[in-house]
């Protein structure tokens, strides 16, 4: 006899596809705007606690969405950490694993890899890439062969390192698509002709879906603050900077608004890495840029979109990462993520909107890119199958320093750091990670995931993309 009870899981089912369905049926698919802020810290915005200065608009944002406590970044570097968001795979998975790709670097990301703007142009949308790119400089390698329609910004950093490149030719080029409309660049007025880019692409493209890829260059050294917030922070320039990046997300948030988009917009801000340690004791996080301490590569994370169905007021404390976004995002747009691509990110939507209570809600699987993560091989072997599930071993988070090399694993609270020996951390009790704790058991299932990890990054790594004299 079938009860009430053995046919409620198959309605909630069946109930969900069609909401899904439906949801992308009767609108427009969702515009999705990728906000990603170079070198911000863990705590440097007023909704993870800073009080040097004022982030108004930012924070607006976080009470509206949901702010993520524990989101890390790809790598704690630019060109690795944006590998992992626009492909929703490890670094080490798409050969861009070490350092940063300068000017005369040869290698770039593999045209072969599908990047989250060619996937949603295959699907409709317009893509721009508005900011700085950092993932190679070679024709094959650039934004605009990369899915992007559009690109205005710098390809490269201003830092001393990079600039010497460009002494003999003027200086570091602002671009439009291939064309150089200013030189040299200017770091005062970045953030906001980035904005008004952004806002000009927006305006030109609200009939149509897009997706728009908002890469500041600040707060990446040197910084550029404009007069008109010059002085007004108590944290020198690094506070002005970010007080001015807070006015010009307000402004694309003023411009959703006047255009009726922002019930249909869904934004995420992001930072490519870490910065530096907490400044109080209520700060405790330590570790700098480059470094796989936590404040080195945990940074802040809000996802916004009230109109969307994603939660509102809500502070989660899921681990979650930057691969997550490429398959999150492509459900939310109703597309699918092609089935012989293997990446290394979950489809979070169902947890962004309330539908599934954490990661391990088996809800999460319903969604249209839920499974995707049983594309990666899993054959543990004798040694680590009764200690390590295939869901905790998707579930764990593998820190990569900037040289590439694999230095930790994060699964739930425990963070066993690898090299130069064994050290597992509690970060629930423990986030300065100042004192070892014994666990033989979770000191051997992390290390197991760590082996199988790096079996399959040995299996399944993918060529860089690189020029060949």
């Amino acid at each position: 006899m079938i009860t009430a009870r053995a046919i409620l899981p198959v309605f909630l089912v069946l109930f969900f596809h069609c909401f899904a369905l439906c949801a992308i049926g009767d609108q427009q698919p969702p515009n999705v705007i990728l906000l990603l802020i170079d070198d911000q810290g863990y705590y440097d915005l007023g909704c993870y606690g800073a009080t040097e200065f004022r982030t108004p608009e930012i924070d607006r944002l976080a009470a509206e969405g949901i702010r993520f406590t524990d989101y890390y970044a790809a790598a704690p570097i630019c060109s690795p950490s944006r590998a992992g968001l626009l492909t929703g795979c490890y670094p080490r998975r798409v050969g861009l694993e070490t350092w940063v790709q300068r000017a005369d670097s040869r290698v770039g990301l593999n045209p072969d890899e599908l990047t989250l703007a060619e996937l949603f142009s295959d699907h409709g949308y317009a893509t721009a890439c508005i900011g700085k790119w950092h993932l190679g400089f070679h024709e094959p390698f650039l934004p605009m062969n990369q899915g992007f329609d559009e690109y205005f910004g710098l390809l490269h950093n201003l830092d001393p390192v990079e600039t010497r490149y460009f002494e003999q030719s003027g200086g570091v080029p602002v671009l439009r698509g291939n064309e150089v409309v200013k030189r040299p660049a200017d770091p005062n007025e970045l953030t906001k002709i980035y904005t008004d880019e952004a806002i000009k692409f927006i305006t030109e493209n609200r009939e149509d879906p897009f997706l728009l890829y908002l890469p500041h260059t600040m707060l990446h050294n040197p910084l550029g603050v404009s007069e008109e917030f010059r002085g007004t922070s108590d944290f020198g320039e690094y506070g002005d900077a970010i007080q001015e990046l807070d006015f010009h997300v307000g402004r694309l948030v003023s411009t959703l608004k006047q255009l009726d988009l922002d019930q249909q917009t869904i934004i995420v801000y992001l930072s490519d890495n870490g910065r530096g340690p907490g400044r109080n004791s209520q700060q405790p996080l330590i570790g700098r840029k480059l470094t796989t301490f936590e404040a080195g590569i945990r940074v802040p994370a809000i996802v916004w979109g009230p109109g969307l169905g994603i939660d509102q007021g809500r502070v989660s404390q899921e681990m979650i990462h930057a691969m997550d976004w490429f398959p999150t995002l492509s459900t939310f747009a109703g597309i699918s993520v092609p089935e012989e691509r293997i990446i290394d990110g979950r489809d979070l939507s169902a947890l962004l909107t309330g539908k599934a209570s954490g990661i391990d809600d088996p809800m999460i699987d319903d969604s249209l890119n839920g499974k995707i993560l049983e594309r990666r091989p899993w054959d543990p072997g004798d040694e680590w199958k009764e200690l390590v599930s295939q869901k905790e071993f998707q579930d764990a988070f593998f820190y990569h320093g900037s040289e590439g090399a694999l230095a930790a694993v994060r699964w739930k609270q425990w963070k066993l750091v690898l090299n130069p020996s064994l050290k597992l951390y509690d970060l629930e009790s423990d986030p300065s990670e100042s004192t070892p704790v014994r666990n033989p058991i979770i000191i051997r299932k992390l290390r197991g995931m760590a082996v199988l990890f790096q079996e399959e990054m040995r299996d399944g790594e993918r060529e860089v993309g690189r020029i060949v004299d």
